[in-house]
């Protein structure tokens, strides 16, 4: 019999694919081209002109002595017994990302962020920093006005209140390509395809697609990721031929029966393949509870006693009456959560139940919980 709390659970349990056919998928959507991939940079730099929000430099040393290398480079020299105390200035850690083929003189975006005792970065700006990736190679040099989305303000006494994080911004195309990335795009005779999600199925029929496409055997599967194709041998005609492989359309295979829990949220999220074997099952739940109160012992007459508080705790425990029920035996997606929604639980009960059902074997798909 539905329960009251059929809304609450059939709004946080996520149903995808009940009835949705399968479809096709572009290329470009399915699979990456081996060597095509972006590349991480970071830096290390100071923001100025800040409105009294920079670092506290008697906690944050490092941004006095990133200051006075900075104005040493630039010809003024801070003598060694002068300390200053700024309060428009702090420390900043920068990233980046460095797109395919980016060449010399292309912009790409930064973010900035605290990495001191800054409140806010609003209205700083980026001096100008080298950008390293991973081999410790500069590839690009970053400089510009700090971007905050959020704001912060402090009162004399303590209290402050902040909306979204101050410390963290952005400089739109605040950083220049110095340097271009090798690759390999136009080089060997095969291009690799790497599928976003490893399965047989889509490999094969990716392969197919684009054997039927060019009506020669030049596609291989090699394994659940990758297709090797066989590619022409100069730049420009390689770049046309990929441009119309990537607008074929691929049937991607189905994929596995699995539930997701997301504990921390109680969302769950169940696929389309899942069934559920019959079962019986029993769930209740026990609830605590504790109250605190104070009272007043009073000392017998003329007994030179004094009176004092006496703390008291009432502790109370309500175990909820748990009838079994039946899971019966689904065969579709729908019949499935019409069993959960009669149940009545809370996610929190569903999670169990779930967790229950995999372990005695019931639940045939994945249970990953998060």
């Amino acid at each position: 019999m539905k329960t009251a709390r059929t809304a609450l659970v059939t709004a946080l349990l996520v149903v995808l694919g009940v009835t949705a056919p399968a479809h096709a998928e572009r290329v470009q959507d399915l699979a990456d081209i081996a060597g095509v991939r972006t590349n991480a940079l970071i830096g290390y730099g100071i923001v100025a002109g800040l409105d009294g929000t920079g670092d506290q430099t008697s906690q944050t040393p490092f941004t006095i002595q990133s200051l006075r290398n900075t104005l040493f480079n630039l010809g003024v020299t801070i003598p060694p017994n002068v300390n200053p105390q700024l309060k428009n200035v702090a420390a900043v850690a920068l990233r980046a990302t460095l797109p395919p083929f980016a060449q010399p003189g292309q912009n790409i975006d930064v973010t900035v962020s605290s990495i001191g005792t800054a409140a806010s970065l609003k209205g700083g700006t980026l001096m100008m920093a080298p950008l390293k990736g991973a081999d410790g190679q500069v590839y690009a040099i970053a400089q510009g006005t700090v971007v905050v989305g959020g704001f912060g303000a402090t009162g004399k006494d303590g209290s402050k209140i902040s909306v979204n994080v101050p410390s963290s911004g952005s400089i739109p195309n605040g950083a220049t390509v110095e340097r271009a990335l090798p690759n390999a795009f136009d080089q060997g005779s095969t291009v690799t395809f790497n599928l976003r999600q490893a399965d047989f199925t889509t490999a094969m029929r990716l392969s197919n697609a684009i054997n039927a496409a060019s009506g020669s055997n030049i596609a291989q599967a090699m394994d659940a990721v990758s297709v090797r194709v066989q590619a022409p041998p100069d730049a420009g005609s390689r770049v046309a031929f990929l441009a119309r492989i990537q607008q074929l359309d691929v049937q991607p295979g189905v994929a596995p029966a699995r539930v997701v829990v997301n504990a921390r949220t109680g969302t769950i999220v169940i696929g389309q393949d899942v069934t559920v074997s019959a079962a019986a099952v029993a769930h209740g739940s026990l609830t605590v509870s504790i109250s605190e109160r104070t009272g007043v012992s009073q000392p017998a007459p003329f007994s030179n006693g004094q009176t004092v508080a006496v703390p008291q705790s009432t502790i109370t425990a309500q175990q909820e009456k748990a009838h079994m029920f039946m899971m019966p035996d689904t065969v579709s997606l729908q019949k499935l959560v019409d069993a959960v929604n009669q149940i009545g639980a809370t996610p929190g009960d569903l999670v169990a139940i779930l967790e229950a059902l995999k372990t005695a074997g019931a639940l045939h798909a994945d249970l990953v919980v998060e």
